[in-house]
Order: C-alpha cells, then sequence, then structure tokens
C-alpha cells in the first residue's frame, strides 16, 4: 500500500514499540515494595491506569504541568484507594517511577523483528510525548536506539503531539515530505489524528482492539506492517 510512495516511518515509542504498561507495572512493583506500601498492586494498577490516561490527556492539551501530572496521578490513585500517603511520599514514588521506569525493557511482540525488516529500506524516526529524560534510556536500555536516525520529543519540541508544530519538526529534522512519510501509533488522537492533519500517511497499531474507525488501516501485530511496507 505505501512501498512505493513512503521513505520515512515515524513511530510511536510507549504503547507503541516499548510496552509501557507491562514495565510501568514491573516498576509500580518494585517502589511500592520498597517503601512498604501496602497496596494490592492488580487494584492499585486498575485504579491507576485509566486516571494516567486521562492526566495525559489533560497534559497533551496544556491543561496541567508536567509535575502536577506526576503528582496528581498517584494523588487521586491512592484516595481512590482510601489509602492514606503522605505528600513527601507522593514525591518519593513519582521520582522513584521515573528512575526505575527505564530499566525495565518490554517491547511489544515483533518489535526488533519489524524493525530490522524496514531499517534497510526506510529511514525511521520516533515522535513521543514521553519525558525526554527517559525515553532515550528506555530505547538504549531495550536496545533499539540504533535503528532510529531521529528522535523527536514533545519538550524538544516544545509542544506535544496531536499539535502540528511537533510533527513540522520532526519532518525537518528528518528531512522528509509529509507525503511520503508514514506516521505508525497506537493513540487515535495523538499519533494518527494529528499525523493525518500535517499529511501524513498513518497506520494505527491497535493491540487492545480499541473502536474500529476510518481514518487509516489498523492492525494489531507489528508484524502486519510488512502487509503495507
Amino acid at each position: 500500500m505505501f512501498k512505493n510512495i513512503v521513505t520515512d516511518v515515524f513511530f510511536d515509542l510507549d504503547h507503541t514499540l516499548w510496552d509501557f504498561d507491562r514495565n510501568s507495572a514491573l516498576t509500580f512493583e518494585k517502589i511500592l515494595k520498597a517503601n512498604n506500601i501496602e497496596v494490592n498492586l492488580t487494584d492499585f494498577l486498575e485504579v491507576y491506569k485509566p486516571l494516567n490516561l486521562s492526566f495525559w490527556k489533560m497534559y497533551r492539551e496544556e491543561r496541567i504541568s508536567k509535575s502536577e501530572l506526576r503528582y496528581q496521578r498517584l494523588k487521586n490513585t491512592f484516595d481512590a484507594l482510601s489509602y492514606s500517603v503522605s505528600d513527601e511520599m507522593i514525591d518519593i514514588l513519582s521520582e522513584e517511577y521515573i528512575q526505575y521506569l527505564s530499566s525495565f525493557n518490554h517491547l511489544f511482540p515483533n518489535t526488533l523483528s519489524i524493525l530490522e525488516y524496514l531499517q534497510p529500506t526506510y529511514k525511521l524516526h520516533i515522535i513521543t510525548n514521553g519525558f525526554r529524560e527517559i525515553q532515550d534510556k528506555k530505547m538504549k536500555n531495550a536496545g533499539i536506539d540504533m535503528y532510529f536516525d531521529q528522535v523527536v520529543n514533545s519538550e524538544t519540541a516544545g509542544v506535544k503531539k496531536p499539535n502540528p508544530i511537533i510533527f513540522e519538526v520532526a519532518l525537518a529534522k528528518a528531512n522528509a515530505r509529509p507525503d511520503t512519510s508514514l506516521m505508525i501509533g497506537d493513540s487515535l488522537e495523538a499519533d494518527i489524528l494529528g499525523a493525518i492533519g500535517v499529511g501524513l500517511h498513518a497506520l494505527h497499531f491497535n493491540p487492545h482492539n480499541d473502536a474500529k474507525h476510518t481514518h487509516c488501516a489498523m492492525i494489531d501485530d507489528l508484524r502486519k506492517i510488512k502487509t503495507y511496507l
């Protein structure tokens, strides 16, 4: 579909190549135990995960700061579990979460094989809303940093996906044209609609069976990128 069109492929990182949910769960297991926080991990994650998504949406929309995101997602989780934690402990957990998150390096199935397949033919890049201080560590520790030519994060670009500016910055750094570029990501709002809005082709990685749409093709396994490239 894109074989004779695309020269540059832009990937999202978290939830697309790097298995954020799995690595995040392992991080919380480590830091909650280390700080003697006696909550059931499954119960904690069941509350935390949707709260984290909602606070990230507010962060993307510039409605809260990075520090507010880091504090509020934990504060609201503990409040919902009726577990009393001091602000000092929340700050400790927040710092340790960022410190240890990149030490876990699980990738989605077939990440390495699809990058090996694509790299000889296409220039590969990353566009991520993740925090600058840990995204590079995630990629290096997971052994995928060498596959990518340009890595653009929202803190460097000054805006977050789906803001068109971050895509324009990434295109400029990659010396790529939107009509010969493909964005692959898991977020319909941030990755797919953001990319389409500035003229990129898009492919929606949807491993969790989110609602179908007609904006672009959807895949549930990274191997299926071979159908399009």
